[in-house]
């Protein structure tokens, strides 16, 4: 297992690598001068000038990657000249949010996902399953931004049961924290779930045909335990590689769901960075999320050869 560890981890080495080139040129390649732009239309000259001496932007490109690649091994990522606070701290600031949103909308996904898409696969061509994937169908169709507006309007302006907009940190309470989060969590959720849904019915359909679940049905094993520990069991692998790949999603994708709910995360803090071409910002909060998504691939990675050995061994 060790083994197989060690293999997952080194094999990300390259990809982070490329990563981090692809995310350095996209910033510093784009048409203009950074300072310029960070400075705006009034600013002299000799100010631009010197700006690019302080941030390094009058090196040589090669030279200003192995500077940024070396400060973000010893965890540096560099100095926000906006927020005048080293990046690390501006994006540790603005995690809390994204990750109970996150953590949030994948709970709701799951809790709604897997008994739809367990119930349509064993009453597959049923008036039920049919409708469960018509629902499925348009929690994929709808966009997150504009699902979000919906519920704003029903349950924030109409009913007000929930607020529409901010933010309360868990020290304020669970209730206030998780108030704030359910409809953003929803909205943001809903994709997710009509996803897994319908992976979750695609596996459970290859398994239930198999002979072992006749076996299993034959020897008078009661029906639920053929659903749940022999069919449900067996599909999990793809559905699981379907999990991780949502919750990767849901932190990087929350972007557009957080500014809509004025939420301080990591999605209005790279809009605002952007907005003030705050450069180390972007690429350090770009860099962040993207390490999120592959250890959480590679978390989805050791998962696999723990609930499957054939994985680590290199069997089918």
């Amino acid at each position: 297992m060790l083994g197989y560890i060690i293999k997952r981890i080194l094999s990300l080495i390259p990809v982070l690598f490329v990563v981090s080139i692809a995310i350095f040129l996209i910033i510093h390649l784009t048409p203009g001068d950074p300072a310029a732009a960070i400075l705006g239309l009034e600013a002299s000259e000799q100010q631009i000038q010197e700006l690019n001496e302080t941030m390094g932007l009058n090196l040589p490109i090669y030279q200003q990657y192995i500077h940024w690649v070396s400060g973000v091994l010893q965890g540096d990522f560099g100095d926000s000249y906006f927020m005048n606070e080293p990046v690390t701290d501006a994006i540790f600031n603005h995690l809390g949010p994204t990750v109970s949103l996150a953590l949030l909308a994948e709970i709701a996904a799951l809790i709604l996902a897997l008994p739809i898409g367990i119930l349509a696969a064993y009453r597959r061509g049923s008036f039920s399953d049919k409708s469960l994937m018509v629902i499925s169908l348009c929690g994929m169709a709808i966009p997150s931004f504009l699902l979000g507006l919906l519920l704003m309007l029903a349950f924030g302006v109409s009913l007000q049961w929930l607020p529409v907009a901010g933010y309360k940190p868990l020290s304020a309470g669970l209730w206030n924290h998780l108030r704030y989060l359910i409809l953003p969590a929803i909205s943001l959720g809903a994709f997710q779930a009509a996803l897994v849904a319908r992976m979750t019915r695609s596996s459970m359909l290859e398994v239930l045909d198999r002979n072992y679940i006749k076996t299993a049905r034959s020897k008078g094993v009661k029906e639920y335990k053929v659903v749940i520990k022999h069919a449900f069991r067996n599909a999990f692998l793809p559905i699981l590689t379907v999990i991780g790949q949502s919750f990767g999603a849901l932190v990087t994708g929350a972007v557009v769901v957080e500014t809509i709910f004025n939420l301080p995360g990591l999605g209005q803090l790279i809009m605002n960075s952007i907005e003030r071409r705050d450069f180390a910002v972007i690429q350090g909060v770009v860099l962040f999320v993207t390490l999120i998504y592959v250890f959480i691939n590679l978390i989805v990675d050791l998962l696999y050869g723990v609930i499957d050995p054939r994985v680590r061994l290199g069997r089918k």
